[in-house]
C-alpha cells in the first residue's frame, strides 16, 4: 500500500431531516453533479451531472422519436417584434427576458430565448402550406435563459437551464389535444420508469397556465420537505399562435385554415427532483435505471493476494459490463474510504471482494438505498445483480409513493387548509378556479395551486372552500419550488 497521505473524505455534514436546503446543496456539490458559476444565477454542470442528463435525454428522445417527432435546432436570439405578435405570451414572459444591448439604436432589440415558440412559429408560417404538411412534429434540445432568479438553487432555480421543447402543428383540435396529453404521459414514463418518482398528472388553473395557451397540463412531484415541484408541462396552444404568426394551410376542402398547436417541455430541474426524493444523509442515491455505472467493485487489497484479487475483480467487471461495472483499484485509498466515496456519489450496487471471498467464489453485495449486505456466489452474479437493481428501483418508487399518498389531505375549511399547510401536506379542496380567489389564497397562506388532477370527477353542488362560490372540481394546493 502506498504511503501517500490521502485527504479525508468529508461527506454530507447536515441531516436531510434537519436542514433540507443545506443538505441538498451539499449533496449536489460533494457528489460532483454541479457547481456555482462565477456569473450570478448560472451553474456549471459537471461530468457526473451531465451523465444523468444524458441518460434522461436518451430515454426521452427515443420515446418522442417513436411518436414521429424529429429533432431540429432554432436560433438563440429572437427579434423583439416576434414577442409582440402574441400579446398574452409577451406579457407573460416580459419580466424574464434577457435583452442584448445594441450599439445601433435603429436596430431591433434581440432577446435571448426564454422559450422558442415565437422564433419557431415564424418559420412554421413559411413551411406549412397544405394539409399534406401536417402534422408537423418538431423538438429541440437546447438551453434557455430566464432573468428572474434572485437566489440560485442548482438544477432548480438558475437563469440558464437545459431542456427539450417540442412544438407540433395539427389540422384538427382533437388530434392536437390527444397528443398534448400523450406527450404528458411520455414524461410520466420518465418519472415512473426511469427515475422511480411518482407524480400527479393534472391541469393548471387559469391563473397558472402558460402565457398564450388555452390549457396547460403538468406533472407535479412531491418533495420530502413538503413542497411540490412542477416536473414538466404540456400546453394546448389552440390557434392562438397560428393566428398571431399567420400560419395557415389549405385543407382537403380547399379552404384556408389556421392549424392547432401544442408545445411541451422537460428541463434539468428533473435532476433536482431526483436528488431530493431519493438521496439520504450519506449523499446521492441514483435510481438504478438511470445510473450509467450501476455497479462498483471494490477489491480488498493485501500485499500477498493483490494480483489474485484484482484479477478476480476485473473478471467480475467483465461479466457485469452491461451494467457499466467498474473496478476501483486505486492503491492510494483504503477500502473504507472508497466505500464512503461511492455512497456519496450514489452508485446503486457495491461489490466488496477480498482474498477470502475469491477463495470461496463469493462476494459481498451492498445496495445503496438500504445499505443491506448480502454474501452471494460469483456463479450467476449477473442475474443476482439484475434482480437487485430491479428490486431497488421498485423499492425507491414505493417509498416515494407512500410519502406522496400519506401527504395528500382533503380539507373542508380554510382553518383545516392552514393546519395542513403548516404540517407540510398537499391540500386537496374544492376551488372555484378564479384568479382573484387564487390570489387571495396565496396572499393569505403563501400556498399556490399545483393542478387539478386529471382523475378528478366533478362534484355536484360543491362550493369553493375559500370564497363559497360554485366549485365542481378539487384542486391541489401547497408550497412549491
Amino acid at each position: 500500500m502506498s504511503s501517500v497521505k490521502v485527504p479525508k473524505l468529508v461527506g454530507v455534514t447536515v441531516k436531510k431531516s434537519e436542514d433540507f436546503s443545506e443538505w441538498y446543496n451539499q449533496v449536489v456539490l460533494k457528489a460532483e453533479l454541479a457547481d456555482y458559476s462565477p456569473v450570478h444565477g448560472f451553474m456549471v454542470i459537471r461530468p457526473h451531472g451531465m451523465m444523468l442528463w444524458e441518460g434522461i435525454t436518451a430515454f426521452l428522445d427515443a420515446r418522442i422519436k417513436a411518436r414521429g417527432v424529429e429533432n431540429a435546432y432554432f436560433p438563440l436570439l429572437i427579434p423583439e417584434s416576434f414577442f409582440k405578435n402574441e400579446q398574452a405570451h409577451a406579457e407573460g414572459f416580459a419580466p424574464e427576458v434577457a435583452w442584448l444591448e445594441k450599439e445601433e439604436k435603429s436596430e431591433e432589440r434581440l432577446a435571448i430565448r426564454p422559450t422558442s415558440e415565437t422564433i419557431m412559429y415564424d418559420m412554421y408560417s413559411k413551411w406549412i402550406r397544405s394539409h399534406r404538411d401536417l402534422p408537423l412534429r418538431v423538438n429541440q434540445w437546447a438551453n434557455v435563459v430566464r432573468w428572474e432568479i434572485k437566489m440560485t438553487k442548482l438544477f432548480l432555480r438558475t437563469r440558464e437551464f437545459l431542456w427539450q421543447e417540442g412544438h407540433c402543428v395539427y389540422a384538427t383540435h382533437e388530434e392536437e389535444l390527444e397528443e398534448t396529453l400523450a406527450f404528458l404521459h411520455e414524461y410520466e414514463k420518465v418519472y415512473h420508469d426511469l427515475l422511480a418518482i411518482p407524480v400527479i398528472a393534472g391541469k393548471k388553473t387559469l391563473a397558472e397556465k402558460f402565457a398564450g395557451s388555452n390549457d396547460t397540463f403538468t406533472l407535479e412531484a412531491w418533495m420530502p420537505d413538503g413542497k411540490a415541484l412542477q416536473g414538466c408541462t404540456s400546453h394546448d396552444l389552440g390557434q392562438n399562435f397560428s393566428k398571431a404568426f399567420n400560419i395557415t394551410f389549405t385543407g382537403e376542402d380547399e379552404k384556408i385554415h389556421h392549424p392547432w398547436q401544442n408545445s411541451w417541455g422537460l428541463s434539468t430541474r428533473v435532476i433536482g427532483a431526483m436528488i431530493m426524493v431519493h438521496s439520504d444523509d450519506k449523499g446521492l442515491v441514483l435510481p438504478p435505471r438511470l445510473a450509467r455505472n450501476k455497479v462498483v467493485i471494490v477489491p480488498i487489497i493485501f500485499a500477498d493476494s493483490k494480483d489474485t484479487v484484482l484479477a478476480a475483480a476485473k473478471k467480475i467487471a467483465n461479466e457485469l459490463k452491461s451494467f457499466g461495472a467498474r473496478v476501483d483499484d486505486r492503491d492510494t485509498y483504503s477500502a473504507g474510504w472508497k466505500f464512503n466515496e461511492w455512497e456519496l456519489k450514489g452508485i446503486p450496487l457495491r461489490i466488496e471482494l477480498g482474498p477470502r471471498d475469491v477463495g470461496q467464489n463469493q462476494c459481498v453485495l451492498v445496495r445503496r438505498d438500504t445499505g443491506e449486505k448480502k454474501i452471494v456466489s460469483l456463479a450467476g452474479i449477473e442475474k443476482v445483480v439484475e434482480h437487485e437493481l430491479e428490486a431497488m428501483h421498485h423499492a425507491l418508487f414505493a417509498k416515494a409513493k407512500k410519502h406522496l399518498d400519506d401527504s395528500l389531505i382533503t380539507v373542508q375549511t380554510m382553518k383545516e387548509f392552514e393546519s395542513a399547510l403548516e404540517n407540510r401536506k398537499i391540500i386537496r379542496m374544492l376551488f372555484c378556479g378564479t384568479p382573484a380567489c387564487e390570489a387571495e389564497i396565496k396572499q393569505k397562506t403563501t400556498a399556490t395551486t399545483r393542478c387539478i388532477p386529471l382523475n378528478e370527477k366533478p362534484v355536484k353542488g360543491g362550493v369553493c372552500v375559500q370564497c363559497g362560490k360554485e366549485a365542481s372540481l378539487h384542486t391541489l394546493f401547497s408550497k412549491g419550488y
